[in-house]
């Protein structure tokens, strides 16, 4: 069996038999038939034959029939119309079999002539018979040397121009991820600017309900500089502005609000007046100022989290529905350079004096401590300052099976991954997920042309790749973490990491970590002073809001493999489709009670400034589809901070109730059309997958 080379060939003046194949690479089907290859042919001096073997970027269905008469010529199965040429050559043969198909010929013995052909070109180029077959659709082909398409029978259920064919492998899941993986971070700047005070706020406690179930992670630049106390007058221990600078009576409205949460039983909800919110949004903006000025010196002063703090902090983890992961300040060194825990050991017994049901870290990005304090702790370091918590966790009973995770840090560069290697020498047995945490691009400087970038989409495999390896040489099997995520550092930038845009790559990041199988992955931040949180300081969402929203209606734990037609040979989950579409595919979330088990969600980022067509087959075909279509919503496009649901905008029917998410039931067989610059989840109903029956 000799199998031509992707180049053009020209043939010499020959004649004999030859034997072609098509090979379909998705579905395993082997067609084949006979073809006579002649020269001259009759009516033309010379008609050498140009054939190309490449990867197919079309398909169609069956395969042609009939015998090749002369010189490369093929006689269609169907009667032709007097209009059309009596043959085709194999160029064509190649054409219409292209994309997962591969086309071989059996060169045997020459055999007896068949009849005449079709004449062909006298001058058939090599680059213009790959010019020519270079049409990436299913229903055009042509012949070498001749730029002109010819028409064929279209296959069924195929209208005009399908870009890519899309099927998935529903017998098994690639990746089984956490029901915990999309989850949540609270900074402990919130005690500064005053939030924390608000988050029994009806409105919030909603919002944060409807991303449940997730983890809670209480952590950030400031967890190192945060002193707990066990007083219980809040109004005393605050920092900040006192209440002459607003109004006499802001913090005494702070204690009757805490005295009314205490009455209440079970979860203690509030309604803040609005003169209240007014005031403290005001108090945020200018502590906004006080704590921007810290992070870009990089000095941090001391945070006092009082016993109510802490009540209220818990209040809303459990009233949400999320689990909370408090991380302790691993700063307080003594003269020897170990961890003193001494301040922890008061806040682990009030919380066990509480039973509150809390998981627990140590430090934040300790890998820079010098640039913080001045002071470095080397990884085996804090692997024994793990191990020290995790003695100090056994010793008290609420918490001797509390789950402990570390040790979260920054970028993987070289002097972070030694930094990693010491820690899992010393502790990789000691924590229950490894733990590190990734920012995009500096807010600072950040445009919106950045989060179209397929080049910083990609940055994060490379990192993924890097905390894999070294937890796989110390701990194999060991589940990874990606804690403290966000799409800018240095607190995002207004307008840009807050807006539509900032979502390509929100949700490219939940696709990959998610394929890559990486376990739960903590988003910065539902609500803090900057701008890449998922809730602004009126309490709206924004639009990573409403994507995260959508992520835990529809998607499920368990990820599925892609198949892709012409662009990849191996199905990979995630692969980079024609790297500026990608498509990702889990099983629809058993949580959601609109789809029976067997569905299967598609979601999907579109960063072409055009359209993209995609038709399902395979297991996918011909079944009904609903379609949740995300766009900007306003005059202000990719900019905006509102967003529209298959042309409905989003917004909260009141403080206790999210909007219904309506989907947009497209019929059976219809091709997906994907508009520029946008993302869509996709639920393809009843397709009884096998790796989605059960949990």
């Amino acid at each position: 069996m000799r199998t031509f080379p992707q180049q053009a060939l020209l043939l010499p003046p020959l004649s004999f038999p030859c034997r072609w194949s098509v090979t379909d690479r998705l579905g395993g089907r082997r067609e084949k038939g006979d073809l006579r290859l002649d020269s001259p042919c009759p009516g033309s001096p010379q008609c050498p034959m140009a054939l190309v073997r490449r990867p197919a970027r079309c398909f169609g269905r069956g395969a042609p029939s009939g015998r090749a008469l002369a010189p490369g010529c093929w006689r269609p199965p169907a009667p032709l119309r007097p209009s059309e040429p009596p043959a085709l050559s194999p160029e064509g043969l190649a054409q219409r079999h292209g994309s997962r198909r591969s086309l071989e010929l059996t060169l045997p013995s020459a055999g007896d002539h068949l009849g005449p052909c079709w004449p062909a070109p006298a001058r058939r180029s090599p680059s213009r018979a790959l010019r020519c077959l270079g049409v990436p659709t299913a229903s055009r082909f042509c012949v070498a040397g001749d730029r002109r398409a010819l028409p064929v029978e279209k296959p069924p259920g195929v209208k005009g121009r399908t870009l890519i064919l899309l099927d998935v492998n529903t017998k098994s899941p690639v990746r089984i991820i956490s029901e915990n993986f999309l989850s949540l971070q609270l900074d402990p700047s919130i005690i500064h600017d005053g939030w924390l005070d608000f988050l029994s706020s009806r409105r919030l406690v909603t919002l944060a309900r409807g991303l449940a179930p997730a983890f809670l992670r209480f952590a950030g630049k400031r967890t190192d500089f945060l002193q707990f106390h066990n007083v219980k007058n809040p109004a005393k221990s605050r920092g900040g502005p006192g209440p002459d600078y607003y109004l006499k009576n802001y913090e005494d409205d702070i204690v009757r609000s805490d005295i009314a949460l205490d009455k209440q039983k079970g979860c203690k909800i509030a309604q803040h007046p609005d003169i209240m919110l007014e005031l403290q949004r005001e108090k945020a903006a200018q502590m906004h100022l006080v704590l921007l000025k810290e992070q870009f010196s990089n000095t941090y002063s001391n945070l006092t989290l009082t016993a109510r703090s802490l009540d209220k902090l818990y209040n809303f983890a459990d009233c949400s529905g999320l689990h909370l992961i408090f991380a302790l300040n691993a700063l307080r060194r003594n003269p020897n350079n170990s961890w003193n825990s001494s301040n922890a050991l008061s806040l682990l017994k009030y919380s066990a004096s509480k039973k509150y049901n809390i998981s627990w870290e140590l430090g934040n990005e300790p890998n820079n401590y010098r640039t913080l304090m001045g002071r470095s702790v080397n990884g085996s370091q804090l692997g024994r300052d793990y191990t020290q918590l995790r003695s100090l966790l056994q010793l008290i009973r609420t918490y001797s099976r509390a789950h402990l995770y570390g040790p979260n840090i920054g970028r993987p560069r070289k002097n972070v991954v030694a930094f990693l290697e010491g820690f899992m020498k010393v502790a990789g047995g000691t924590v229950d997920a490894v733990t590190w945490q990734h920012y995009y691009i500096d807010g600072r400087v950040a445009k919106v042309t950045d989060f179209l970038k397929t080049r910083l989409l990609d940055t994060l495999s490379d990192q993924i790749r890097k905390i894999q390896k070294v937890v796989n040489t110390y701990t194999p099997g060991k589940k990874i973490w990606l804690e403290g995520v966000g799409m800018t550092s240095a607190g995002g930038m207004n307008n840009l990491s807050d807006s539509y845009a900032a979502g390509f790559l929100w949700l490219n990041t939940l696709g990959l970590l998610a394929s890559q199988g990486i376990d739960v992955v903590v988003r910065h931040s539902f609500l803090d002073h900057g701008h890449n949180h998922l809730v602004d300081q009126n309490f709206n969402p924004l639009p990573d809001y409403w994507l995260s929203l959508l992520y835990k209606r529809l998607i499920g734990p368990k990820v599925l493999a892609i198949h892709v037609a012409g662009l990849q040979r191996k199905p990979r989950p995630g692969r980079v489709i024609r790297d500026k579409l990608r498509i990702y595919a889990h099983c629809t979330s058993y949580h959601n009670h609109n789809y029976v088990r067997g569905s299967i969600t598609l979601y999907i980022i579109n960063l072409h400034r055009s359209r993209k067509k995609i038709k399902l087959a395979g297991t996918l075909r011909d079944k009904i589809v609903h379609q949740y279509l995300l766009q900007p919503y306003g005059k202000d496009g990719l900019h905006s901070k509102s967003v529209q649901l298959n042309g409905q905008p989003l917004a909260m029917v009141d403080d206790g109730t999210l909007p219904e998410l309506k989907p947009r039931p497209l019929r059976a067989g219809r091709t997906l059309v994907i508009p520029p610059l946008t993302m869509s989840f996709y639920v393809v109903k009843n397709v009884n997958a096998l790796a989605c029956r059960y949990r």
